[in-house]
């Protein structure tokens, strides 16, 4: 991710689990330790989050810790983690 003074943010959203997801954002998933080590870090130095982090889909087939946050450029980044790797792509 880069500095770009032209970059378009996000311009619109849709409902996801009780939140209004930012549209188009980019996604990374990771490990659940390596998710939850990034919201603490995120909270450790007071860096805003967009949404989250959270838990989506609790109890439920695809949970997920969620956390979304904006780099420089106003692009909307998504950090997902799943404690089962397998749910990853269940719907």
């Amino acid at each position: 991710l880069h500095l770009n003074a032209d970059a378009k943010p996000a311009h619109g959203s849709t409902p996801v689990d009780g939140d209004h997801v930012p549209v188009p954002h980019f996604g990374v998933v990771l490990c659940w330790q390596d998710w939850s080590a990034l919201c603490d870090k995120l909270q450790e130095h007071a860096l805003p989050s967009v949404i989250g982090p959270r838990i989506r889909f609790r109890g439920q087939p695809g949970e997920q810790g969620t956390v979304f946050v904006r780099d420089p450029s106003g692009h909307m980044l998504e950090f997902k983690g799943f404690r089962d790797a397998s749910d990853i792509f269940h719907t």
